[in-house]
């Protein structure tokens, strides 16, 4: 029987960072950025099916952990960018490796969720 694991055990203490880096919309943002800093109209472009509002919450999530960096340039209308901080360059490597394998794998993965439904 598997043991229950406790708020101190060090894989627990990780949820709430793996919580933001395993987010769906954080994954596309980040894999979005790491091919250098976009607009927010470029990212809601970009990112099939994500609400304005889930955009904006992704966004200040990240920024809050310290993944992505905002920019604010003053001119009318002001112009806002958004690029990953260097912590955040360093998941970008990760990240790109799982959009990769989602990728490579999502007809397979598709066909098993068919057979599984069926039987």
């Amino acid at each position: 029987m598997r043991e229950t694991l406790g708020e101190h055990h060090p894989t627990c203490r990780l949820r709430d960072v793996l919580d933001r880096v395993g987010d769906k919309w954080s994954v596309l943002v980040m894999d979005l950025l790491g091919g250098g800093p976009m607009r927010y109209s470029e990212l809601q472009r970009a990112i099939e099916g994500v609400s304005q509002r889930m955009l904006t919450l992704t966004l200040r999530s990240l920024e809050r952990d310290g993944l992505v960096e905002r920019t604010v340039t003053p001119t009318s209308p002001p112009r806002v960018d958004y690029a990953l901080t260097p912590v955040g360059r360093t998941l970008s490597s990760q990240v790109a490796g799982l959009i990769e394998w989602a990728g490579r794998h999502r007809e397979y993965v598709a066909a098993s969720r068919l057979r599984y439904d069926a039987s």
